[in-house]
């Protein structure tokens, strides 16, 4: 701010010095750069997250259809094994073999809950402080941005659907095996240990 006094009587009005003005010119040019530096680093972080975030939701949904997938094939077996109970009498040794698979595949499906439940949990905690970090920037978010945001998400969906398409035709194959397997003769029960390994 300059400060003019009002001029006496008699005395011209004083005019503030050049190098007053320069002075301050330079500061708030210096303030300038530091604003500009700081705007660029923040729109940096700014992407940076928003990428992150993105990948993380992927991996999410990635995961969120493997323990679907595995779940289901969980359920598929345990049927099995109910139906396989029943005709214990006619069909021992290939309740044997069908109780042992089943074992088998109740590891390997404790063993991947187990891990996609510490991934989960992973991402959770890694999710809640992108939100945290992005609650912060929200301010810095510019409505120019959204129809490249509304695009990423058209993609996105794309890309989900086109995955929920996939496991939809594997589950249709593992039904398809299910059913083989329920229509095998009784006269097929010492070869049916063979194919299932």
């Amino acid at each position: 701010m300059i400060n003019i006094t009002p001029p006496r009587e008699g005395l011209e009005l004083q005019e503030p010095k050049v190098e007053q003005l320069m002075g301050k010119l330079r500061r708030l040019q210096q303030g300038r750069t530091v604003l500009e530096k700081e705007i660029r680093e923040i729109k940096s972080v700014r992407d940076t997250l928003e990428k992150n975030l993105e990948t993380f939701q992927a991996e999410a949904y990635q995961l969120e259809g493997i323990h679907k997938e595995r779940e289901e094939m969980c359920r598929k077996l345990q049927l099995q094994c109910e139906e396989s109970g029943q005709d214990a009498a006619r069909q021992l040794k290939q309740n044997k073999a069908s109780e042992e698979l089943l074992e088998q595949y109740r590891c390997e499906i404790q063993q991947l809950k187990l891990k996609h439940r510490k991934r989960r949990m992973r991402f959770e905690n890694q999710l809640e402080q992108l939100m945290e970090q992005h609650k912060k920037l929200h301010s810095v978010f510019a409505p120019e941005r959204l129809p490249d945001e509304l695009k990423n998400a058209e993609n996105t969906k794309g890309q989900l659907l086109s995955a929920e398409q996939q496991k939809l035709s594997q589950l249709q194959t593992l039904d398809e095996e299910l059913e083989k397997v329920k229509m095998r003769k009784p006269s097929d029960t010492g070869a049916a240990p063979t194919e299932q390994e």
